[in-house]
């Protein structure tokens, strides 16, 4: 029996950040991980610079990646008509194959414990949490993390009230060759979808899109879809017709959910996508789970020096953080992707934008954080 002061529970972008903090701070942290790294996932893989203040003091250094820079953003409806804009903060694109890998690396020289298993059982009882994995391992620890992602078992074992419903959402991303500005965001509109496009280390493209299960099971496989639906948009068309796969075939995960999640279930602090997903569209979920991570680990730095005094406060006192940080965020991408899978609405929005412009950065800074304030 293994016993840990905390256990974060999935080893993406909000559960090493979260553990290479705690370890800042000379807490104890046991990571659960199922998979080895380094590893493809499906993502944008485009990061805002809110999260470079944050990154500095964890002593993260993202140019050791040499990611591209990113400064402005293409946006096309449907049939092609295009707006560009400046991105008020601008960000920087990586592969979460590099970055994932390059944090777990951190996170194991900090002293983080990694285990490679998957979970079985989580039971919460006198104030102490049982994790039983798979191979009958059992982890005890005071405070738990739930970073496993947007859909996993555990939601289901933990009876979320998201997991219950049906999701219309899947993803597709793969990267491939060709040529594609390094300081560029495409973000282009198709019928029942929209398709990010954006350079990451290596000089490849990041092509990953989101559609609706409606609009694609229509089709026998992603080739077809692409083919048929996506290249319907000529930009669309251009970039896939001018580039080379680099993968075997596509990554594709499906039942992407959308709905809101709470931040603390069954006393667990849920962190990045386990906390709540924001619409691709809106290019800030991989710093809206970064940021996700910091306030969990100086909330639980403050529950273990007993600045907060109970536990009922401690989830109280992160669930405000949460909601006040990132609830609007996440608000305004659901009201901007049912204005983009709208063809009217679409191109009203369009029209409106193409009249006055300067709204564009002013939509987008609604949907990205200001620079992560560092408090210690």
């Amino acid at each position: 029996m293994n016993q840990s002061k905390v256990v974060i529970i999935g080893g993406g972008l909000a559960g090493l950040t979260a553990a290479i903090h705690l370890r800042k701070l000379n807490i104890p942290v046991a990571l659960i991980e199922k998979n080895s790294y380094p590893k493809h996932k499906v993502c944008g893989e485009y990061l805002s610079n809110e999260v470079l203040p944050y990154w500095q003091w964890l002593n993260i250094s993202i140019e050791e990646l040499k990611p591209t820079h990113i400064n402005q953003l293409q946006f096309s409806t449907v049939s092609g008509k295009t707006i560009n804009t400046n991105l008020p903060l601008g960000g920087f694109g990586v592969s979460r194959y590099a970055l994932d890998y390059y944090l777990y690396q951190k996170a194991i020289a900090d002293g983080c414990e990694i285990v490679h298993e998957s979970i079985e059982k989580i039971h919460f009882t006198d104030d102490v949490f049982t994790i039983t994995t798979a191979t009958e391992t059992i982890i005890k620890s005071k405070i738990v993390l739930g970073a496993f992602g947007k859909r996993s078992n555990i939601d289901i074992q933990l009876n979320r009230n998201f997991i219950q419903k049906k999701s219309p959402w899947l993803a597709v991303k793969a990267h491939y060759n060709g040529d594609f500005p390094n300081e560029v965001v495409g973000l282009h509109n198709f019928k029942g979808g929209y398709c990010g496009v954006s350079k990451v280390e290596d000089n490849r493209i990041n092509i990953c899109y989101l559609a609706s299960y409606e609009t694609f099971k229509k089709h026998r496989d992603s080739d077809l879809y692409q083919k048929e639906v996506l290249e319907q948009n000529p930009h669309l068309k251009n970039i896939f017709q001018s580039t080379k796969l680099l993968f075997e075939k596509p990554l594709t995960i499906s039942q992407i959910s959308f709905e809101q999640k709470r931040p603390v279930e069954s006393h667990i602090l849920m962190i990045g996508d386990t906390a709540g997903l924001i619409h691709p569209l809106c290019g800030n979920g991989m710093a809206m789970a970064i940021h996700s991570a910091k306030i969990a680990a100086e909330v639980i730095d403050d529950f273990l020096k007993e600045k907060i005094k109970s536990r009922t406060a401690l989830e109280q006192i992160y669930a405000q953080h949460w909601n006040k940080n990132f609830k609007r965020r996440l608000r305004i991408g659901r009201l901007l992707s049912n204005i983009l899978l709208r063809p009217k609405l679409s191109n009203m929005a369009f029209r409106i934008v193409m009249i006055a412009p300067f709204l564009l950065p002013m939509i987008i800074k609604k949907t990205h954080g200001k620079p992560i304030k560092i408090s210690a």
